[in-house]
């Protein structure tokens, strides 16, 4: 399987999350990011790993009342 880059657009439509709390996700560090020319790009693996990353947090929180 071939590894891509996705704009910001792709990344915020494969996430379902809006333009600032993308780019926020991005400054924290929470959805990793690298830079070609002046283009913000986003590899596959990153979206990948911050939704493994909330569906773990998802069913570590299953049994806490």
């Amino acid at each position: 399987m071939s590894r891509q880059l996705f704009s910001v657009q792709e990344g915020m439509s494969r996430t379902g999350l809006g333009r600032s709390s993308f780019f926020n996700k991005i400054a924290s560090g929470e959805i990793r990011s690298v830079k070609v020319g002046k283009r913000r790009l986003i590899p596959d693996t990153a979206i990948d790993e911050y939704i493994e990353r909330l569906e773990s947090q998802s069913t570590g929180d299953a049994g806490v009342a």
